[in-house]
């Protein structure tokens, strides 16, 4: 896909998606400004991840640590960006310090790591804990049980600042079929938020993405990563 085509998919379903987005907030009490788009980039050139940020797009989500450092340069400095993929342990020297908040956090081993990366760099990096709320065996995060024992010893690692949770729910037949997974996602995001523990600060949940997105949202969500919805279908191979 060229350049140019990743803007005119652009143009042609951002204003639809704020609609959705608008739709869905008021649907479950709430208002458009309380839910983040992210724009997941994924493989979209850095031309056309510029021009969605003059567009409007605040925050940016990427997935692969080598891809982010290939764009880091050139990006446009009015945006908030965030790591939203599988975090090696290896590559997180490369990745702290360099975005605002990593969402994929799926095992207390990378809190620690990101901790003392932080601390030797001077700063406090924001997080979020991945949750496997569907129990997939291909998938990291932390299954339901796990998460209390996992909050109470990463709230105790200096240099990370607990934001909140994030999921993939598995893939599902019909959009009815996923809705339990959010509606577990947010119960766990309340029942955590109302412990008011120290350095968890349960702000962020993020889950819902191109297809199921407005779902997400009705069901609690307010950070959702929309990326084919937004600029169009991708090659993920490359």
């Amino acid at each position: 896909m060229t350049e140019k085509s990743y803007i005119d998919n652009f143009e042609a379903n951002y204003p639809e998606i704020l609609e959705n987005i608008k739709k869905s907030a008021e649907a479950s009490g709430r208002r458009a400004e309380d839910i983040t788009l992210l724009a997941a980039t994924k493989t979209v050139p850095v031309e056309a991840i510029n021009y969605a940020i003059g567009r409007g797009i605040t925050h940016i989500g990427e997935n692969r640590v080598q891809e982010f450092l290939s764009k880091e340069a050139d990006l446009s400095p009015n945006v908030h960006r965030h790591f939203i993929g599988h975090l090696q342990s290896n590559k997180a020297k490369d990745i702290v310090g360099r975005v605002e908040m990593i969402e994929s956090v799926h095992s207390i081993k990378l809190a620690s790591l990101i901790g003392g990366l932080s601390v030797q760099r001077g700063i406090t990096t924001d997080i979020l804990l991945e949750v496997n709320i569907g129990r997939e065996e291909n998938k990291s995060g932390f299954l339901k049980e796990e998460l209390d024992e996992a909050i109470a010893r990463i709230s105790e690692i200096e240099g990370i600042r607990l934001k909140g949770l994030m999921a993939i729910p598995p893939v599902c037949g019909t959009k009815q079929e996923i809705i339990p997974y959010f509606e577990e996602m947010y119960k766990l995001f309340i029942d955590n938020r109302a412990k008011k523990i120290d350095n968890v600060n349960m702000e962020c949940l993020s889950m819902g993405m191109s297809s199921d997105y407005a779902e997400a949202i009705m069901y609690g969500s307010n950070i959702v990563r929309i990326g084919t919805s937004l600029f169009g279908k991708r090659n993920y191979n490359i």
